[in-house]
Protein backbone atom coordinates (compact mmCIF):
# COMPACT_ATOMS: atom_id res chain seq x y z
CA UNK A 1 0.00 0.00 0.00
CA UNK A 2 1.71 3.32 -0.93
CA UNK A 3 0.47 7.10 -0.68
CA UNK A 4 0.59 9.38 -3.91
CA UNK A 5 1.45 12.69 -3.00
CA UNK A 6 1.21 15.42 -5.54
CA UNK A 7 3.15 18.51 -5.60
CA UNK A 8 1.78 21.91 -3.30
CA UNK A 9 2.65 25.61 -3.20
CA UNK A 10 2.49 28.01 -0.37
CA UNK A 11 -0.46 29.79 -2.02
CA UNK A 12 -3.08 26.60 -2.26
CA UNK A 13 -3.18 25.79 1.52
CA UNK A 14 -6.04 27.69 3.79
CA UNK A 15 -4.67 30.08 6.03
CA UNK A 16 -4.60 29.40 9.82
CA UNK A 17 -8.10 29.16 11.41
CA UNK A 18 -9.12 32.59 13.75
CA UNK A 19 -7.25 32.67 17.07
CA UNK A 20 -9.92 32.60 19.17
CA UNK A 21 -11.40 29.69 17.18
CA UNK A 22 -7.38 27.78 17.50
CA UNK A 23 -7.67 28.71 20.78
CA UNK A 24 -10.73 26.57 21.73
CA UNK A 25 -9.81 23.82 19.61
CA UNK A 26 -6.41 23.43 21.61
CA UNK A 27 -7.49 24.28 25.30
CA UNK A 28 -5.26 21.92 27.50
CA UNK A 29 -7.63 19.47 30.05
CA UNK A 30 -5.56 19.59 32.81
CA UNK A 31 -4.36 16.15 32.78
CA UNK A 32 -0.57 16.29 31.49
CA UNK A 33 0.65 16.16 34.60
CA UNK A 34 -0.50 12.96 36.18
CA UNK A 35 -0.47 9.50 35.04
CA UNK A 36 -2.14 8.25 31.92
CA UNK A 37 -3.59 5.36 30.00
CA UNK A 38 -4.31 5.38 26.43
CA UNK A 39 -4.97 2.95 24.02
CA UNK A 40 -3.77 3.04 20.05
CA UNK A 41 -4.11 -0.16 17.92
CA UNK A 42 -5.74 -2.15 21.34
CA UNK A 43 -2.37 -1.53 23.14
CA UNK A 44 -2.43 0.02 26.00
CA UNK A 45 0.28 2.49 26.92
CA UNK A 46 0.76 4.36 29.99
CA UNK A 47 1.71 7.78 29.77
CA UNK A 48 3.44 9.21 32.71
CA UNK A 49 3.20 12.69 34.19
CA UNK A 50 4.61 14.64 31.52
CA UNK A 51 4.36 12.76 28.38
CA UNK A 52 1.74 13.86 25.78
CA UNK A 53 -1.22 12.15 24.59
CA UNK A 54 -1.37 11.51 21.52
CA UNK A 55 -3.83 13.15 19.25
CA UNK A 56 -5.71 11.75 15.79
CA UNK A 57 -3.14 13.47 13.91
CA UNK A 58 -0.59 11.33 15.47
CA UNK A 59 -2.51 8.38 15.37
CA UNK A 60 -3.14 9.48 10.94
CA UNK A 61 0.85 9.08 10.98
CA UNK A 62 1.46 6.32 13.42
CA UNK A 63 -1.46 4.63 11.24
CA UNK A 64 0.38 5.03 7.79
CA UNK A 65 3.46 4.14 9.21
CA UNK A 66 2.30 0.47 10.33
CA UNK A 67 0.61 -0.36 7.14
CA UNK A 68 3.50 1.03 5.27
CA UNK A 69 1.82 3.76 3.73
CA UNK A 70 4.54 5.29 4.82
CA UNK A 71 6.97 2.74 4.47
CA UNK A 72 9.95 2.38 6.95
CA UNK A 73 10.54 -2.22 6.22
CA UNK A 74 13.96 -2.29 6.41
CA UNK A 75 14.70 1.51 6.19
CA UNK A 76 16.15 3.70 8.66
CA UNK A 77 13.47 5.56 10.55
CA UNK A 78 13.67 8.54 12.52
CA UNK A 79 10.65 9.91 15.00
CA UNK A 80 10.86 13.43 15.40
CA UNK A 81 9.08 14.65 18.74
CA UNK A 82 8.06 10.93 19.49
CA UNK A 83 6.01 10.88 22.41
CA UNK A 84 4.49 8.52 24.04
CA UNK A 85 5.73 6.58 20.68
CA UNK A 86 3.36 5.74 19.37
CA UNK A 87 4.93 5.86 15.70
CA UNK A 88 7.95 4.44 16.89
CA UNK A 89 6.23 1.19 17.63
CA UNK A 90 4.50 1.03 14.68
CA UNK A 91 7.85 1.21 12.96
CA UNK A 92 8.94 -1.55 14.77
CA UNK A 93 6.06 -3.64 14.06
CA UNK A 94 6.37 -2.72 10.22
CA UNK A 95 10.35 -3.91 10.44
CA UNK A 96 12.40 -0.53 10.79
CA UNK A 97 15.59 -1.78 10.24
CA UNK A 98 16.51 1.04 13.06
CA UNK A 99 14.05 3.38 14.74
CA UNK A 100 15.72 6.75 16.51
CA UNK A 101 13.43 8.19 19.25
CA UNK A 102 13.41 12.08 19.36
CA UNK A 103 12.24 14.17 21.72
CA UNK A 104 13.37 17.66 23.94
CA UNK A 105 11.33 15.61 26.61
CA UNK A 106 13.71 12.53 28.57
CA UNK A 107 10.42 10.76 29.64
CA UNK A 108 8.85 10.66 26.58
CA UNK A 109 12.33 9.58 24.63
CA UNK A 110 12.72 6.96 27.85
CA UNK A 111 8.42 5.97 27.21
CA UNK A 112 8.82 5.51 23.49
CA UNK A 113 11.49 3.24 23.55
CA UNK A 114 10.16 1.47 26.69
CA UNK A 115 6.75 1.17 24.40
CA UNK A 116 9.08 -0.32 21.77
CA UNK A 117 10.64 -3.14 23.82
CA UNK A 118 7.49 -3.67 25.11
CA UNK A 119 5.81 -4.40 22.02
CA UNK A 120 7.82 -4.32 19.19
CA UNK A 121 10.84 -6.29 20.71
CA UNK A 122 14.09 -6.46 19.85
CA UNK A 123 16.86 -3.81 20.36
CA UNK A 124 16.91 -1.59 17.05
CA UNK A 125 15.20 1.31 18.65
CA UNK A 126 17.29 4.11 20.10
CA UNK A 127 16.49 7.09 22.20
CA UNK A 128 17.99 10.56 21.98
CA UNK A 129 16.56 13.51 23.84
CA UNK A 130 17.27 16.97 21.92
CA UNK A 131 16.12 19.57 20.82
CA UNK A 132 15.12 19.22 16.76
CA UNK A 133 18.38 17.57 15.44
CA UNK A 134 20.94 18.86 18.01
CA UNK A 135 22.85 16.29 19.36
CA UNK A 136 22.31 13.28 16.87
CA UNK A 137 25.64 12.19 15.59
CA UNK A 138 26.49 13.15 11.67
CA UNK A 139 25.88 10.64 9.07
CA UNK A 140 22.77 8.51 10.28
CA UNK A 141 21.80 8.05 6.75
CA UNK A 142 18.20 8.19 7.96
CA UNK A 143 15.91 7.17 5.05
CA UNK A 144 12.29 8.29 6.43
CA UNK A 145 11.32 10.87 8.99
CA UNK A 146 7.90 11.39 10.48
CA UNK A 147 6.45 15.21 12.92
CA UNK A 148 3.72 15.71 14.10
CA UNK A 149 5.13 19.63 15.37
CA UNK A 150 3.61 21.65 18.19
CA UNK A 151 2.88 23.97 14.80
CA UNK A 152 -0.03 25.81 16.18
CA UNK A 153 0.06 29.69 15.41
CA UNK A 154 -1.12 31.20 18.85
CA UNK A 155 -0.69 30.70 22.65
CA UNK A 156 -2.84 28.26 24.08
CA UNK A 157 -1.49 28.08 27.37
CA UNK A 158 0.76 29.42 30.11
CA UNK A 159 1.85 26.09 30.97
CA UNK A 160 5.81 25.48 29.34
CA UNK A 161 4.66 21.52 28.97
CA UNK A 162 2.19 22.57 26.82
CA UNK A 163 3.40 25.01 24.79
CA UNK A 164 6.53 22.27 24.25
CA UNK A 165 4.07 19.79 22.81
CA UNK A 166 1.29 22.28 21.15
CA UNK A 167 2.11 26.20 20.35
CA UNK A 168 5.38 26.97 19.00
CA UNK A 169 4.58 27.89 15.99
CA UNK A 170 6.34 27.96 12.41
CA UNK A 171 9.55 29.24 13.70
CA UNK A 172 10.42 25.56 15.15
CA UNK A 173 9.79 24.32 11.69
CA UNK A 174 12.27 26.89 10.28
CA UNK A 175 14.59 25.27 12.70
CA UNK A 176 13.80 21.72 11.45
CA UNK A 177 14.36 22.35 7.64
CA UNK A 178 17.50 24.15 8.15
CA UNK A 179 18.98 21.55 10.23
CA UNK A 180 18.08 18.87 8.09
CA UNK A 181 18.89 20.58 4.84
CA UNK A 182 22.40 22.16 6.99
CA UNK A 183 23.33 18.34 8.41
CA UNK A 184 23.92 14.90 7.55
CA UNK A 185 21.62 13.37 8.64
CA UNK A 186 19.73 12.41 5.62
CA UNK A 187 20.44 9.15 3.33
CA UNK A 188 20.09 10.56 -0.41
CA UNK A 189 16.38 10.11 -1.62
CA UNK A 190 15.10 10.24 2.10
CA UNK A 191 11.56 11.06 2.67
CA UNK A 192 10.11 13.86 5.76
CA UNK A 193 6.70 13.48 6.70
CA UNK A 194 5.05 16.27 8.36
CA UNK A 195 1.48 16.52 9.67
CA UNK A 196 -0.38 20.12 10.37
CA UNK A 197 -3.66 21.33 10.36
CA UNK A 198 -5.01 25.18 9.59
CA UNK A 199 -4.44 25.81 13.68
CA UNK A 200 -0.80 26.40 11.94
CA UNK A 201 0.03 28.31 9.72
CA UNK A 202 0.43 25.90 6.52
CA UNK A 203 1.83 28.30 4.14
CA UNK A 204 4.21 29.16 6.42
CA UNK A 205 5.37 25.56 7.09
CA UNK A 206 5.78 25.27 3.36
CA UNK A 207 7.74 28.29 2.57
CA UNK A 208 10.41 27.36 5.28
CA UNK A 209 10.87 23.52 3.53
CA UNK A 210 10.47 25.54 0.03
CA UNK A 211 13.31 27.77 1.62
CA UNK A 212 15.82 24.97 2.74
CA UNK A 213 15.43 23.46 -0.63
CA UNK A 214 12.90 20.90 -0.34
CA UNK A 215 10.65 19.44 -2.63
CA UNK A 216 6.86 19.67 -1.23
CA UNK A 217 3.95 17.00 -1.97
CA UNK A 218 0.67 17.10 -0.09
CA UNK A 219 0.21 13.12 0.67
CA UNK A 220 -3.31 13.64 2.39
CA UNK A 221 -5.11 16.66 3.20
CA UNK A 222 -8.37 15.24 5.69
CA UNK A 223 -11.51 17.70 6.69
CA UNK A 224 -12.60 16.86 9.85
CA UNK A 225 -16.18 18.87 9.24
CA UNK A 226 -16.00 21.21 11.67
CA UNK A 227 -13.37 23.59 10.15
CA UNK A 228 -10.03 21.49 10.77
CA UNK A 229 -7.90 20.54 7.93
CA UNK A 230 -5.42 18.72 8.55
CA UNK A 231 -2.45 18.26 5.87
CA UNK A 232 0.19 15.08 5.45
CA UNK A 233 3.11 16.73 3.40
CA UNK A 234 6.01 14.60 2.18
CA UNK A 235 9.33 16.32 1.25
CA UNK A 236 11.94 15.23 -0.45
CA UNK A 237 15.22 16.42 -2.51
CA UNK A 238 17.30 17.41 0.21
CA UNK A 239 19.91 19.70 -0.77
CA UNK A 240 22.90 17.68 0.74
Amino acid sequence: MTISPVPVTPRELPPPLPADRIAELNRPDGSLHTPRTHRWNDLELDLPPGVFKPGLTSAMVADRVLSGEIETRGRRYLAMGCGVGIEVIAAGLRGAAHTWAVDVHPASVETAVRHHRRFAGGDACTGVVADLLDGLPEGLGIDVVTFNPPAVSVPVADDPDVVRNVCQGVALLERFFAQLAGRDVLAPGAEVFVIASNTADLPGLVTAAQRNGFDTELALRHDWGDGVLTHLFRFTGCPR
